[in-house]
């Protein structure tokens, strides 16, 4: 049972990862960049500057204590902290007087192709940038690199500028995910459709088509939230974004509504493949039944034939004819050929 989070004073990590809580620290301006690796707030503090933009990945959310008090240092509300430390808290944006806070899903691929989401966090305020994940990951090294080598002068910019360059890798990420879904189901929907009928063994199976279905649902629940919410750092009202980097904003909403508008192609894509399936099904099993009802249909006269010769009647002419066994199977095997040739003439087989 879901406890009621406003009832508890204590902070929990809801979630499985067993990474250590750690810190990696970018403080710059436009003239320098500082970094610096810790475990708390009292080896990253000397770092911090008011003069400079700070920004505090926090890798791991085992040790609560020190995400208290580093989320205390920038005056981070408790019930903030408590969504931070929530793992599978729903995505969502929200504005603070202090700060702007995103909760959102990464996605990472498997040996499996299946993508196992992740939690990641940032907290925006004036000087200072926090991202919050989960386990140790490598997705912000082109951002780090961007930063010491001040790519775009990204280093001349203001927090807000950091925020936009994250929203934008996490949509890359997205339209990365989504675009090779989408082939991959074209891909899968021609050999449905090819003319060449692969073997049945070989051709694509339901479980196959399950597997994109779970992907198209996790990548749902991660990025269909954000439709409505991303308006909410493109008014003109929020105070902490400037109206300089707004531009930025609006083409991670255009990232959006593009993994959006590709997700409801997937998902015509999924819904049309489920129907081919069947019908490939149904298909086959058609064929099946066509050719036993051939079979039947030629050892009918057979077995009709048979029957007569079975027969105990003491006056049958062909009993006591020297050619009448023979001339027996060369009669069953005419009808079998004609009964044949005629379903070939009329294109039934």
């Amino acid at each position: 049972m879901t406890k009621n989070n406003l009832l508890s004073e204590k902070l929990n990590y809801i979630g499985e990862s067993e990474t250590p809580t750690h810190l990696h620290v970018s403080s710059y301006n436009a003239e320098q960049i500082q970094t610096f690796r810790g475990h708390d707030i009292k080896d990253i503090q000397p770092l911090i500057k008011e003069n400079c933009i700070n920004w505090i990945q926090v890798h791991g959310l085992q040790n609560t204590e020190t995400i208290h008090e580093i989320c205390n240092y920038f005056n981070i509300d408790f019930l903030t902290i408590q969504d931070i430390l929530n793992s599978e808290h729903p995505t969502k944006i929200e504005e603070h007087d202090t700060y702007n806070l995103v909760i959102l899903k990464q996605l990472s691929n498997t040996d499996c192709n299946e993508f196992v989401p992740q939690q990641l966090c940032i907290v925006q305020g004036k000087n200072f940038v926090l991202t919050f994940t989960e386990k140790e990951t490598d997705f912000f090294n082109e951002i780090n690199t961007a930063l010491e080598k001040n790519v775009l002068k990204i280093r001349n910019r203001q927090s807000d500028f950091l925020l936009s360059v994250i929203l934008n890798s996490v949509m890359a990420s997205f339209v990365s995910i989504i675009s090779k879904m989408e082939d991959d189901l074209e891909d899968l929907e021609e050999q449905f459709l090819s003319p060449l009928s692969p073997i049945p063994e070989k051709q694509p199976g339901i479980e196959e088509i399950q597997r994109y279905r779970r992907n198209y649902r996790l990548i749902k629940k991660s990025i269909f939230p954000l439709k409505e919410q991303i308006n909410k750092l493109l008014h003109s009202e929020n105070q902490l974004l400037n109206k300089a980097n707004r531009p930025f904003f609006s083409d991670v909403n255009d990232h959006l509504q593009f993994v959006l508008q590709t997700l409801e192609g997937c998902r015509d894509l999924l819904s049309a493949m489920v129907d081919l399936y069947l019908a490939n099904n149904d298909q086959r099993m058609n064929s099946i039944m066509k050719q036993l009802t051939i079979v039947s249909t030629i050892f009918i006269p057979l077995t009709f034939l048979a029957g007569i010769w079975g027969m105990n009647f003491q006056w049958m002419p062909e009993l006591g004819w020297k050619y009448g066994y023979f001339f027996a199977w060369g009669l069953m095997l005419a009808v079998g050929v004609i009964v044949y040739f005629y379903f070939k003439h009329k294109r039934w087989y």
